[in-house]
């Protein structure tokens, strides 16, 4: 079983990438100096606009949750873990954690990166609020 999401985002000035447990995606057009998990922002899709099939998957035991990121050349691969208690009912953002902690947020858990781990090249990238930002999630489960 397989299913894929597509996300277009932006880049914003006050991007850090920072934080060391979590990153976030957002469809909020504002960005403080506080938020430095979040890694894009007004994207095309929230937690709840996910397609049915592809939260289907992830809601799974064995689900594998695939997030890959690029922006102009660069790209950033993540890999994370789905968990049967994912709701995905968070109307604005996506949040992949290194922990197992799930909340109406959560896309993934166990993640293998943060937004800490993230190349300071593409972190670059993402600082540039025009910059445009292709995410790819894929939720893979034994059939």
């Amino acid at each position: 079983m397989r299913a894929t999401e597509t996300i277009s985002a932006c880049g914003h000035v006050n991007t850090k990438s920072t934080n060391k447990t979590t990153f976030e995606i957002t469809k909020e057009t504002h960005l403080t100096q506080r938020g430095d998990c979040i890694i894009a922002v007004n994207a095309t899709k929230g937690a709840a606009d996910l397609n049915q099939e592809f939260k289907t998957i992830a809601c799974r035991q064995d689900a594998r949750i695939t997030v890959k990121f690029e922006a102009d050349g660069e790209r950033e691969t993540v890999k994370a873990w789905g968990h049967p208690t994912l709701s995905f009912t968070h109307p604005t953002d996506l949040v992949v954690r290194k922990s197992d902690y799930v909340c109406s947020r959560t896309l993934a858990i166990r993640a293998n990166k943060a937004a800490c781990d993230f190349s300071r090249r593409f972190v670059e990238k993402l600082r540039n609020p025009d910059q445009k930002v292709r995410i790819t999630l894929t939720a893979e489960a034994a059939t």
